[in-house]
């Protein structure tokens, strides 16, 4: 072999070692929500139109595209601070069709809608592909409202009943009850709150406040609804002090108690999973069964990437009734980004 094919082996060699390693990164989403389809598995997360991923082994991710191709119509309305990004999406599939909630905001504050969008499938190179937006069900006001429409989550109670769970800040996490069609509010309406923590009550009422709960959950299992929360502050990179709480309840509406019968509603709520010395925080969290498996879906800040959110999909276990996710996890269950999928927008 003469010298100059060996150098073109050599830098063709350290050209695949280096696309390797270039494409070995993780999924990097904030607020991920999980379902599935078929044999196929779809992640959606807060971002422009809401990106979605696939995947047919929860480790290895195609970015699949987003829902919207721009932006509501009715975002900046609502907003007039709205950015582009939609936040903290939720996934729901009841007979047929996948319900997508999700929320326009600003940054801190209640000047916020939740929407949702429809569609037949999530396989973009399906014939019956297609996202139908049916608009906003529920805003918050600044001055009107002591909430903030943001965070959806859906759950079926044992009754067939479909109830929505939202909030961030101010006065806590609320629950609604939607109608059969599940892109309105039931009437007349019916709500409920579900978790608070203590605030300032001087606080003017268009400012968050310093009572950091956010992004509930509420996942069925063995007779009790449970609901996740988010404790602290996100999005700070190396300053988010996120972990994951949870508090119980034989009733979808509560009360729910954390492991010390505190009520939720007085800032009880008990550690599911925190940061640590690898990832500084992580939430907003999301569970799910799948083939009789239970699952935890979150986002955490890795401390070796300056903070990045990288996608966590655990396992859940289960002790005494309360759901229990291993920390070494967390960098033994990585998620890997492919490539991009078959992209098909709006």
């Amino acid at each position: 072999m003469t010298i100059s094919n060996r150098i073109s082996l050599l830098l063709l060699v350290l050209g695949l070692c280096c696309f390797s390693s270039a494409q070995a990164v993780q999924v990097e989403v904030h607020d991920p929500v999980m379902t599935r389809e078929g044999d196929t598995y779809y992640v959606f997360s807060t971002g422009p139109g809401i990106t979605y991923y696939e995947s047919k082994d929860l480790e290895h991710w195609k970015l699949v595209g987003r829902v919207f191709p721009d932006e509501p119509s009715w975002a900046r309305r609502v907003a007039p601070g709205f950015n582009g990004h939609l936040w903290a999406p939720d996934i729901f599939h009841k007979d047929g069709i996948f319900y997508l909630y999700y929320s326009v905001s600003s940054f801190g504050k209640n000047t916020s809608g939740i929407g949702v969008v429809v569609n037949q499938t999530l396989d973009p190179s399906s014939p019956d592909y297609r996202w139908v937006d049916h608009g906003m069900i529920l805003q918050s006001i600044p001055h009107r409202d002591s909430w903030n429409a943001i965070d959806p989550a859906i759950v079926e109670d044992e009754d067939g009943e479909v109830w929505m769970s939202f909030g961030s800040f101010w006065d806590g996490l609320k629950l609604v009850k939607l109608d059969s069609s599940l892109v309105r509010l039931a009437e007349p309406q019916e709500w409920h709150s579900l978790a608070r923590r203590p605030g300032n009550p001087l606080e003017p009422d268009d400012q968050a406040g310093i009572g950091a709960i956010e992004a509930p959950y509420i996942f069925r299992k063995n007779g009790y609804y449970y609901l996740f929360v988010s404790f602290d502050k996100c999005c700070r990179g190396m300053d988010s002090t996120y972990k994951i709480m949870v508090g119980r309840s034989k009733s979808v509406t509560g009360p729910y108690l954390d492991k010390e019968g505190k009520s939720m509603l007085e800032g009880g709520g008990s550690l599911v999973l925190a940061g640590n010395d690898d990832w500084v925080a992580l939430g907003h969290n999301a569970a799910y069964t799948f083939d009789g498996k239970d699952y935890l879906v979150f986002h955490a800040y890795e401390t070796a990437d300056n903070a990045l959110q990288k996608l966590r999909i655990l396992p859940i276990g289960w002790e005494d009734g309360w759901p229990v996710v291993d920390p070494a996890d967390l960098n033994r269950l990585t998620t890997e980004l492919t490539g991009p999928g078959p992209a098909k927008d709006h």
